[in-house]
């Protein structure tokens, strides 16, 4: 059931940034000057720093981990916990400049993103702050006519928007704001021209005011955004869950699979909320499998269970 309670990503929009773009355009030159394998001895020292100098992601880093684990996390397993975020942050320059050929990319649901795309009515896709999200361009690479578009809001848009510009002027995000009459609109559109749809449907926008709903995930009950299941139902379309984890190394892993089909649901609000909350279970549910196959790749770094009584016992 929906609750009064604000969506899970609330305290994330609060957090200060600590993005620096003249830095981050000097990181981008020494990668593509030098390559990967030397832009990479930067992320040790950053990871460093943020395990060092940022007290409440690394707070709550300890917290995930510890539900991941069944124990306090090492001071080893919480450094690469921030070391794995540096290195997909990393790798986006690479990937959004095109550079495929630098990494190991496994697709497994092949089929079902072929099978999708095949039927000519686009696709939605649902993901999350889980591993990359860029990988997603790894199946364009023999689709050149394919087209992505991300449904976002504004302010994050903004945020996304400085920090490409940073890494590939070229690399300008095909991108559907939020929070206007028109967006379903334009996210119906797209959907018809056959293209791809994403959201990520783990955060919630801020202010405490957005609809949630309890959803049992690492042992506790945490409060999942509503909105983007809601969208999905309204679009009546076929909704896969996306993962693009990463393995170490040069390699990811990009998982598709079937999540929801909104195009079958009966006509009624209590049909399309019964199927919005199934729905919902199964995305969390599907969260927690692949936060335990790889633990490292959690990125929300928020209590994300800040409503939850207690973390559960070992």
């Amino acid at each position: 059931m929906s609750t009064g309670k604000p969506a899970a990503g609330a305290e994330w929009t609060r957090r200060k940034e600590r993005s620096n773009l003249p830095l981050l355009r000097l990181m981008v030159w020494i990668s593509l000057t030098f390559g990967r394998r030397l832009g990479r001895l930067v992320l040790y020292g950053v990871a460093a720093y943020f395990l060092a100098f940022a007290p409440a992601a690394r707070r709550d880093s300890a917290a995930y981990l510890a539900r991941i684990f069944g124990r306090a996390p090492t001071l080893a397993e919480r450094y690469r916990h921030f070391l794995t975020f540096a290195t997909t942050i990393h790798d986006r320059v690479y990937l959004l400049n095109d550079r495929f050929d630098l990494f190991d990319i496994e697709i497994v649901g092949k089929e079902i993103i072929d099978a999708a795309i095949a039927g000519g009515r686009g696709v939605l896709l649902i993901g999350a702050h889980l591993g990359s999200f860029e990988v997603i361009r790894a199946i364009g690479r023999e689709r050149t006519a394919l087209s992505i578009a991300m449904l976002m809001y504004e302010e994050n848009a903004r945020k996304i928007n400085a920090t490409l510009a940073a890494i590939n002027p070229a690399a300008t995000p095909d991108i559907i704001p939020l929070g206007h009459m028109e967006s379903m609109l334009q996210a119906r559109d797209r959907l018809d021209a056959g293209d791809l749809v994403g959201m990520l449907a783990d955060r919630g926008l801020g202010g405490g005011k957005e609809v949630a709903r309890d959803c049992p995930f690492l042992g506790s009950p945490a409060a999942f955004p509503v909105g983007p299941f809601r969208m999905a139902a309204m679009l009546r379309r076929p909704v896969l869950l996306m993962t693009g984890l990463y393995l170490g190394g040069n390699r990811y892993r990009v998982h598709f699979e079937a999540l929801a089909d909104f195009s079958q649901t009966a006509a009624g609000a209590d049909s399309r909320d019964a199927a919005m909350a199934e729905a919902q279970q199964r995305y969390a549910a599907r969260l927690e499998h692949f936060c335990r196959a790889a633990p490292y790749n959690w990125f929300n770094f928020f209590d994300f269970w800040r409503h939850a009584e207690a973390p559960p016992r070992p």
